[in-house]
């Protein structure tokens, strides 16, 4: 038997799993790690603690297959987007990992953004003006870290410093490269003007290469650590949302792939790059005739796990006496409320908002309370609310590529009935719900197979993503939607003006917005 590695490496953990050449899991490993928030806006982890997570996960996999018998063709990545690490002369790291959770560049990103620079940077590069970005990030070291900043050789992304650990080489991937907000889509490469703004030169930034592109010569002491052979080649992969596409077999045109997990994201394939004038998706590569257009938000999962911690302390001990999972108890609870909560409406910018508003200072709400509202309506609403904003994503992906002919929904919201039906009801349309639930690292692994030469088209994936099963819009419901949606919509727009108010509130009075 032949064997694949696909490594994901995430925001809060990194997922190795093993496919045989019929593309079925043979093992998988899932090693986590911290995230620093020693200060309000911060989101860093520890490089070396990624790496070892990396390392953690192959080695146990490896330890699994009889290499005698059988082959590791290869390993293949895919990687979170948008962070950033500065090395010194030594590839010594300056900082840490910064992460896309990152804000501390919020004040360059808003002035960028607001400015024709900035909308001329988000043409030519496909990637939303936003603190996310290494670009914002770069300019906030430039002003605000000086003495890191005038200290850098290099400034790359966390996949890069595995990579460059395991092969002595800095090599990016276009797409993880796309991420950077630094990247031409046209041309191919790292971007004038991007350049001249940031003060970075090529010559601090890695070489770039396609997502197919093979890695070899593994250091030796690596190699033994890792249990491959030295010549094992490592496909450079890229990144995790444009993977998450492929994994679910979301490549052909018209078919939009919704992912919500701790976040989420609306995204749908394109043959050729694509940009909005109004700035509000990304568009980045996967391979060559492949792009992925969409928009990712901040609030999937994290807003129902805030639900669960600071609004259902009673359900959480009770799910922990019954042995069951907390979110089990809390999706039933909102299942006895009505579609719609009864005129309330939850926007759930609990940790800023990236598409479609693009704004880290938006904070969330609860509007319409009045007295019959309970906790069990909160609940609701918090669900309601995750996939309005989801929809709204939607909604201007529809202006750029038109209306979607089928839905592909996948990530941990979906395993729950109820919030599947939500996401039906909203989006008015039948959703599909793919067998496989780890999209991301078999994107990984498919698109390592097809630079291996394990299989001829990455069409190939619809034979390894398993039954999907189909959900239809409950009429009655969408119908209810239908009149909440626009006053969602026109709250979003409304509170926007009082957005940078309330946050510059919070950061005077040093709220700490790091939980």
């Amino acid at each position: 038997m032949n064997y694949i590695i696909g490594v994901d490496i995430g925001t809060t953990s990194t997922k190795v799993l093993l496919y045989d050449q019929n593309g079925k899991i043979a093992g998988e490993q899932n090693n986590g790690y911290q995230m620093y928030q020693d200060t309000p806006d911060m989101s860093e982890e520890d490089p070396d603690e990624i790496l070892g997570a990396t390392v953690r996960g192959i080695r146990k996999l490896t330890a699994t297959v009889d290499q005698q018998k059988d082959t590791i063709k290869g390993v293949s990545f895919s990687c979170a987007m948008h962070s950033l690490i500065v090395l010194d002369d030594e590839y010594k790291p300056l900082t840490r990992a910064i992460t896309w959770g990152d804000n501390r560049a919020y004040k360059y990103a808003h002035e960028l953004k607001e400015s024709d620079m900035g909308q001329k940077l988000y043409e030519a590069t496909g990637t939303p003006i936003h603190p996310m970005t290494p670009l914002s990030k770069i300019l906030w070291l430039k002003n605000d870290h000086k003495d890191i900043y005038d200290k850098a050789s290099w400034f790359i992304g966390i996949k890069e410093y595995v990579l460059h650990r395991f092969f002595g080489v800095l090599k990016e991937d276009y797409s993880i490269a796309n991420a950077t907000g630094m990247f031409n889509i046209y041309n191919m490469d790292w971007d004038e003007d991007a350049l001249k703004l940031t003060g970075v030169s090529r010559d601090q930034l890695p070489e770039l290469v396609d997502t197919t592109y093979q890695i070899r010569g593994l250091h030796r002491h690596t190699a033994k650590l890792l249990g491959l052979d030295a010549d094992t080649p490592f496909v450079i992969g890229s990144s995790d949302g444009p993977l998450a596409n492929l994994g679910v077999n979301a490549i052909e045109p018209g078919v939009e792939a919704v992912t919500i997990g701790t976040s989420g994201a609306v995204r749908i394939t394109s043959d050729k790059p694509l940009t909005d004038k109004k700035g509000r998706v990304f568009c980045y590569y996967l391979t060559k005739g492949m792009w992925v257009i969409g928009g990712p938000v901040n609030n999937g999962g994290s807003v129902f796990k805030w639900v669960r911690d600071q609004l259902c302390a009673p359900e959480k001990v009770t799910a922990e006496q019954m042995g069951v999972s907390p979110y089990e108890i809390l999706t039933k609870i909102a299942a006895r409320i009505h579609p719609g909560s009864d005129g309330l409406i939850f926007h759930p910018y609990l940790g800023g908002e990236r598409a479609p508003i693009w704004n880290a200072n938006a904070r969330g709400s609860f509007f319409g309370l009045t007295r019959i509202h309970t906790r069990a309506h909160m609940i609701r609403a918090a669900l309601e609310g995750i996939v309005y904003n989801l929809y709204t994503v939607s909604l201007a992906l529809k202006e750029v590529v038109g209306d979607p002919k089928s839905i592909q929904v996948t990530g941990g919201f979906a395993q729950s009935a109820i919030c599947r039906q939500i996401i039906s009801d909203i989006f008015e349309q039948e959703v599909h719900i793919p067998e496989s639930v780890e999209g991301t690292a078999l994107g990984a692994a498919t698109l390592g197979m097809y630079s291996l030469g394990m299989i001829d088209s990455l069409s190939e994936v619809k034979n390894f993503v398993g039954k999907s099963f189909a959900l239809e819009p409950n009429q009655e419901n969408y119908e209810i939607y239908r009149e909440l949606l626009p006053i969602y919509i026109r709250l979003t727009r409304e509170f926007e003006s009082e957005y940078k108010n309330i946050a510059d509130f919070q950061r005077k009075h040093d709220v700490d917005l790091s939980n």
